[in-house]
């Protein structure tokens, strides 16, 4: 069984369809890469699949937790908590907050506390806080942020933000990571950097990644599958080589005939 099954998905915004009858499957523990042309709906298809927007039409069915649930209409807070995990295109960290409390915020709802505990400050707490700081600094220190944990996130460079938001959605522990251009913004040399560290993502983690990017040689590098959407609408999918050589594709992207 499929990890994530999509089928039919259509997201209507008064006449327009953004996302037009979408079928996609997610199997564990593969790179997938969603790529289109500007305006595809590629991330309109993202805030379906994570509970920001709700379907349409259509169904997303998710099997994650041996059992299968229907995601339509589930907040987005109760989806991270199934085992589906998102950056944003566009940065979203809490800024105001260090790089070590972006990370352990979003590993409470996975280590949810005691109330007595908590309130009487009983051993098991100190006990239980100490584990979780080690889990997020390891996490840090996967992402060379291990010496920045007191920093304000908004005094972070574009980079190194980009990063901790990519360690924030680990940090709930997922068995679905969605990154929206990840290397948006990035020089070449850190846009290498992050193709080697989504790599190791993919190994250390077991989990699967659909990735969003612009960056066409990130992307046929890294990615297993490929779908891709224009319109709303998957107009093409299959393995690096055949996604370079599909004649839809090659238009969608270059415009005219080919």
């Amino acid at each position: 069984m499929p990890l994530l099954t999509v089928s039919n998905l259509t997201k209507n915004f008064g006449g327009l369809s953004a996302v037009s009858n979408v079928d996609i499957t997610l199997n564990n523990n593969e790179l997938v890469g969603l790529i289109g042309p500007n305006g595809a709906g590629k991330t309109t298809l993202f805030n379906l699949l994570t509970g920001v927007y709700t379907p349409s039409e259509g169904d997303i069915l998710y099997s994650g937790n041996d059992k299968e649930t229907r995601l339509n209409g589930v907040s987005p807070h109760k989806i991270a908590k199934l085992g589906l995990s998102r950056t944003f295109q566009n940065i979203r960290l809490f800024k105001e907050l260090t790089v070590m409390d972006n990370v352990l915020i979003a590993m409470n709802g996975k280590h949810p506390e005691n109330f007595l505990t908590t309130i009487f400050r009983l051993p098991k707490f100190y006990k239980q806080e100490e584990a979780i700081r080690k889990k997020a600094f390891d996490l840090l220190e996967m992402f060379g942020l291990e010496k920045k944990t007191e920093t304000l996130a908004k005094n972070l460079p574009y980079g190194q933000q980009r990063r901790l938001e990519i360690v924030r959605a680990l940090a709930t522990q997922p068995k679905i990571l969605f990154l929206d251009e990840p290397a948006a913004g990035m020089n070449p040399q850190e846009t290498a950097d992050l193709t080697t560290l989504i790599y190791e993502i993919h190994e250390k983690f077991d989990l699967t990644i659909v990735l969003i990017e612009h960056d066409m040689s990130l992307v046929m590098k890294i990615c297993e599958r490929i779908y891709v959407l224009e319109y709303g609408r998957v107009i093409a999918q299959g393995n690096p080589e055949t996604i370079k050589q599909n004649p839809q594709v090659i238009k969608a992207y270059l415009g005219g005939d080919v």
